[in-house]
């Protein structure tokens, strides 16, 4: 057995290699920079070739050579030795059974001998192509408490999470843990409740709606989480105190017009004006915002509609209802959020979708028909139906007390007049069907947004959920939350609107309420008659009907 040095391209492969496998191209990488940084540590084994020639076959440390090749390395040591009876199968084999990785502690402890030697962070990670993010973080997690340490090498290793937690806290402090949950001889470490003593709540930079201005202000000091991912703002702070005084001081400085500041409950939601209703479609001029901190500190801001004062109307309580046997598809919530959406698509399908003149009139005969005709508006507008439809109907008047207008102005109008009529929103302006029969004319269901977000389908059912995958190609997960999950990242690039959304009524549902409403035989010539005979001092109907005619004309 002796040593030469020789071009690593000379080197032939050995046929009876044990390991056929290829390794990865991250392993083969790390190896060649490691070999360009310090060079081959332990020497290739070969063996002149048995039969014909004058090379050598590699017996052990293929990859070496791969890589001082990759390194550009003209010349290696190789440790030559006879050729072993079987070809060195047995040899290669056992060298290969035989290697084991560094455990994490001794890896630690391996960086900080480097350290010590002169070595620095740069050149660490360099030598190891990994990044100096990751050598800091092994460097910090080499300063966990000794006796800790020694038990993770047995191989009772924490998860990562817990690891952060324990590398982050003091010597002190951990010494303190470690002695209250020290596990007995031949006993794993209950890693969770050492972790759990040394936690602290950290609120991070990137949820800061305030500036460095402020945060000075308030003697906050960033120190950067070396855990955090390496494309995100991982700076933090353990002073919760002062990152929650710091934002609720932002939050007065930027409330919005008609904003104010609220608590958030047990939940983690706002709390709202009694009998305040959330906005989940388009906000109006006149609803108001109230912003709040959530449970990470985040400032958060909903928008809200007060409901306008009516007088108090006595109702009967509602019997006792017999309770679900599953949960329905929508929730409640989701219903009302189906109830916005519609109202607002019916809104900018009356605004901007081409409709005819005798169809706006039409919709405006059926939109007074509506269960909600008090007249309860669902447009957000204040103040009463008269007062938002007067100044409209007054330029339809003249001086005179004569029709006098152009088609457009009429078509605005009518437009109007549906807008403050027509709504689906589920409260007291609720018109009923014939809101949904309006959107379908108008074709409003184009106009209805994307519901594919977790707000939204949080209020669906597994069975919906499932369904909606279907529809849009995506694979269930085991768990809700996750197909939750996969639909919201799905419909980002699409949109999203469940079937329960759509304007269109069912057949039964219409059916139902043409039998309930049509007009009988007799009530028909009792109509007829009435038409005939007018009573005096009151004005004709068939001259209301001629200037409306006219004014079509």
């Amino acid at each position: 057995m002796h040593i030469i040095k020789i071009d690593p391209r000379a080197l032939k492969d050995n046929p009876n290699h044990a390991r056929k496998s290829k390794s990865t191209p991250q392993g083969d990488a790390l190896l060649a920079a490691t070999i360009k940084a310090v060079g081959i540590i332990q020497p290739p084994v070969v063996s002149p070739e048995a039969d014909v020639g004058n090379g050598f076959i590699i017996q052990a440390g293929h990859r070496r050579t791969r890589g001082a090749i990759a390194a550009d390395l003209e010349e290696i040591e190789v440790i030559v030795t006879d050729p072993a009876d079987d070809g060195g199968a047995m040899r290669s084999m056992v060298e290969n059974i035989a290697r084991e990785p560094l455990n994490p502690v001794d890896q630690w402890r391996a960086i900080e001998r480097l350290v010590a030697l002169g070595w620095t962070e740069e050149g660490i990670a360099a030598a190891l192509s990994l990044s100096v993010r990751q050598i800091k973080k092994l460097r910090l997690l080499a300063n966990v408490l000794p006796a800790m340490l020694d038990q993770m090498a047995k191989g009772d290793m924490p998860d990562e999470r817990q690891l952060r937690t324990i590398a982050a806290a003091s010597i002190a402090e951990q010494k303190e843990v470690w002695k209250a949950h020290k596990p007995k001889k031949n006993e794993t470490t209950s890693w969770w409740s050492v972790a759990n003593g040394l936690s602290k709540t950290r609120m991070y930079a990137r949820d800061a709606s305030f500036d460095d201005e402020l945060a000075q202000a308030y003697g906050i000091a960033w120190v950067e989480d070396l855990f955090a991912p390496a494309d995100e703002d991982s700076r933090c702070t353990t002073d919760v105190e002062a990152f929650l005084g710091a934002q609720q001081e932002w939050m007065t400085n930027n409330l919005p017009k008609n904003g104010m500041v609220t608590e958030s409950n047990s939940w983690g939601q706002p709390e709202l004006p009694k009998k305040a209703e959330r906005v989940y479609g388009k906000p109006k001029k006149s609803d108001c915002t109230a912003m709040y901190l959530d449970r990470e500190g985040k400032v958060q801001s909903v928008v809200y509609r007060m409901p306008e004062p009516k007088a108090a109307k006595g109702k009967g309580g509602e019997g006792g209802a017999v309770a679900p046997t599953q949960r329905p598809d929508v929730t409640q919530k989701g219903q009302d959020m189906i109830g916005d959406f519609r109202t607002d698509a019916l809104h900018e399908a009356l605004q901007r979708a081409p409709i005819e003149d005798d169809t706006l009139m039409a919709l405006l005969v059926i939109a007074f028909a509506g269960q909600n005709v008090r007249v309860d508006s669902g447009s957000g507008n204040t103040g009463s139906f008269r007062s938002q439809i007067a100044p409209h109907a007054a330029t339809l008047v003249d001086e005179t007390g004569n029709l006098t207008f152009d088609q457009d102005t009429l078509r605005i109008a009518v437009r109007s007049v549906l807008i403050e009529v027509l709504s689906c929103r589920r409260n007291m302006s609720n018109s009923g069907i014939v809101s949904r029969i309006a959107g379908a004319v108008v074709g409003a269901d184009s106009f209805l947004p994307n519901m594919g977000t977790e707000e939204f389908l949080l209020c669906l059912s597994r069975q919906a959920l499932e369904a909606a995958c279907a529809d849009a190609s995506v694979l269930p997960r085991n768990k809700v939350r996750d197909t939750r999950a996969a639909l919201v990242e799905h419909f980002q690039e699409e949109r999203f609107v469940h079937a329960s959304a759509l304007f269109a009524p069912e057949a039964n549902e219409l059916a139902d309420w043409k039998a309930r409403n049509e007009l009988s035989e007799d009530e028909d010539a009792s109509d007829a008659d009435s038409v005939d005979e007018p009573i005096e001092g009151e004005v004709d109907p068939g001259t209301i009907s001629e200037g409306f005619r006219e004014a079509a004309e």
